[in-house]
């Protein structure tokens, strides 16, 4: 019993739970097979509705929704945020199963807009109650069970789909049963007795919680809480100016929102490509085993890339446009073939390279900055991201907008970033000599900065 107590009172209690509250939570197996489920018999949906009036829909949510979580979530100290995502996650499931027609497909994409925007609490509750010293294990192990979440769920969609051994609303029911074990989980986590900004910015002035003893749970208050959150220090605003005064910086970081923003919407509508050039109807679909390997390939990429010797610095916008380029001649490939193959080996491509390239990015954003001014340069860029993906959802996706091939757009998106950065980089190359980053003070910093950027956004469910 005593050991038990110990071990509940280490480190690995909590990082051990929210292992497997990131493995249940991700795994999906219907995911890689949405298109065919909702446009298929059980719903009886057009590719259409959902391609132009449901799916849109996630991202005006996510929109919507983001900064108010972004800010509630510190403010509530994590746990609170981890156990409403799974709440509304298997709101959203439940809803997938049992509900029908346009209208209740456009609530359920709102729920998981709301879920997505949630995902910013799983790696700061890891980091409000683990050590500094034991991040490097605790951020691998939980990011291990995400993507193992990942993988196992598209494995076994594919399994369940190509030997029918369920139907997709069994699938459905079977992901239930696994969120509600992934909800287990985030209920028995241990709350938080400090948030990393909150408390922090608490500190700065000199407050305490009435005991004068450190690590006591801190009683937010109205004007200490949300107002300050919302009313960043002028050191915050002065952090935020200064990062972004770097050449160096500025260049990746808007490649990484420009990027970010053509994968999401790539990623999101490529289903329904598939779903075009081969119908489910007539073609064993193979979504799942497609998804498995791109994530194969593209974490090989990234981790390959770890062991090159290259001078980003020099060569970096170079890489970026040049590798943007076959991006987007990749995804030229899967609108003008007419052969599924080819449609499935250019993602494949696309999404290994997208998978390179962020992670290149991430390293060249991470030098020279510690962690609180790293966050904020990760926030500006996802909400550029998003801002982006909502103009051109508006434009492009929603059936209020202009009507052409999308995916044609995002193929000429690419094409153009590729050339933005490729004479960017040319010009650099030759004519200015790569700046000079300041080295960070912490390792431990480097390691969770970067991991902070570790989410993947998958396909819609």
């Amino acid at each position: 019993m005593e050991t038990l107590k110990h071990w509940m009172r280490d480190w690995k209690y909590p990082t051990a739970l929210l292992c497997i509250y990131g493995l249940f939570s991700t795994v999906k197996p219907l995911e890689p097979f949405l298109i065919p489920f909702l446009t298929g018999p059980d719903k009886n949906l057009t590719i259409e509705q959902v391609t132009n009036q449901i799916f849109p829909v996630w991202t005006y949510s996510y929109l919507a929704v983001l900064v108010p979580v972004f800010l509630l979530t510190d403010w509530l100290r994590y746990k609170p945020v981890v156990v409403f995502q799974c709440l509304v996650l298997f709101s959203t499931t439940a809803m997938l199963l049992w509900c029908n027609g346009v209208l209740e497909m456009q609530a359920m994409q709102f729920t998981y807009g709301v879920v997505t925007s949630c995902d910013v609490a799983y790696f700061t509750y890891l980091y409000s109650v683990v050590e500094s010293k034991h991040y490097l294990k605790a951020t691998s192990y939980c990011r291990t069970a995400q993507l193992l979440g990942y993988t196992v769920g598209s494995v076994l969609g594919q399994i369940l789909v190509s030997f029918e051994l369920m139907s997709y609303d069994n699938i459905l029911v079977f992901t239930l049963v696994l969120t509600g074990i992934a909800l287990i989980g985030s209920i028995l986590l241990p709350m938080p007795k400090t948030s990393m900004f909150f408390h922090q910015m608490r500190s700065a002035r000199g407050e305490t919680d009435g005991e004068g003893a450190a690590g006591m749970s801190p009683k937010p208050t109205k004007i200490s809480g949300i107002f300050a959150l919302l009313a960043p220090s002028s050191q915050s605003q002065w952090d935020f100016l200064q990062c972004f005064s770097s050449r160096t910086l500025l260049v990746w970081s808007a490649w990484w929102a420009l990027a970010t923003c053509g994968y999401n919407q790539t990623v999101n509508y490529v289903q329904s490509l598939w779903d075009y050039v081969e119908p489910s109807s007539n073609f064993t679909v193979y979504n799942g085993g497609v998804e498995v390997l791109s994530n194969l390939f593209g974490a090989a990429a990234a981790y390959g890339i770890g062991f090159s010797s290259a001078d980003w610095s020099r060569w970096g916008e170079v890489a970026l446009g040049a590798l943007s380029a076959l991006e987007g001649g990749a995804l030229f490939a899967m609108v003008f073939s007419a052969n599924i193959w080819v449609c499935y080996c250019g993602y494949i491509i696309f999404k290994s390279l997208y998978m390179l390239l962020i992670t290149i990015a991430m390293f060249q954003i991470a030098a020279g900055l510690n962690m609180e001014r790293y966050a904020l340069v990760f926030g500006a860029n996802t909400f550029c991201a998003l801002v982006l993906q909502t103009i051109i959802t508006s434009v492009v996706v929603d059936s209020g907008g202009l009507g052409v091939d999308i995916f044609t757009v995002y193929g000429t998106y690419f094409s153009i970033i590729a050339l933005i950065f490729f004479l960017s980089g040319l010009y650099t190359t030759m004519c200015r000599k790569p700046e000079t980053e300041t080295p960070r003070e912490n390792p431990e910093e480097t390691f969770k900065a970067e991991d902070d950027a570790q989410i993947i956004i998958g396909t819609k469910f």
